[in-house]
């Protein structure tokens, strides 16, 4: 008997927790200031990033300001003086006013794949809820382990039922592993989204 359904849907479900834990963990490093160059941004001017979108555009928590200035690297860092340098945040600023911000290579975010250079502002905030996404990464990654290794699908029609999947699961590690992403992701995600509430 196959499992080839329970397999592939293992096999997606670890592929989605990959990139959802890489992706979030390396902008989370960035909002969080432990990677890239440091520096200041002094803003030039600030304008909306949706002027046709006004649903989207009153949304809180989304970057819906881009701020242009000169990004200004830190004493020590290796990051180049840039006079056309922007950063997307979730509101405007004065003329003159600084940002504390990260300089990135090129194609650092998804959503300026191709350009130059990157600047994500440095937000605890931001960086708690990238973290979040990383850690909830996890359960899939757990989840994809667990169907992966027993071929148990919790879509369609299932060729093994959950417990004799978990049956089988309990006759080596693999129970364990699967409960430790799972517990480590749903708990710790849920730690760092609260967190950032009140960050």
């Amino acid at each position: 008997m196959t499992h080839a359904l329970g397999r592939l849907g293992g096999a997606v479900f670890l592929i989605l927790g990959l990139l959802l834990s890489a992706y979030s963990a390396y902008e989370g490093g960035y909002a969080a200031g432990f990677a890239g160059s440091a520096g200041e941004l002094k803003v030039s001017s600030c304008e909306a990033k949706f002027h046709h979108n006004a649903a989207r555009r009153s949304r809180r928590g989304t970057d819906n300001v881009r701020c242009h200035g000169t990004f200004v690297p830190a004493p020590g860092q290796s990051g180049a003086r840039d006079p056309q340098a922007y950063v997307d945040t979730r509101r405007g600023y004065p003329e003159g006013a600084v940002l504390e911000v990260r300089q990135g290579g090129p194609a650092l975010s998804l959503t300026h794949l191709g350009e130059d250079r990157d600047y994500v502002a440095t937000d605890g905030k931001r960086a708690l809820r990238w973290f979040s996404g990383a850690l909830a990464g996890l359960v899939l990654i757990g989840l994809g382990v667990f169907c992966t290794a027993t071929g148990y699908a919790p879509f369609g029609r299932s060729r093994i039922t959950y417990e004799a999947a978990w049956e089988r699961a309990g006759r080596s590690p693999l129970r364990r592993t699967v409960i430790g992403l799972l517990g480590v992701g749903l708990v710790g995600a849920g730690l760092c989204w609260l967190a950032s509430l009140f960050a």
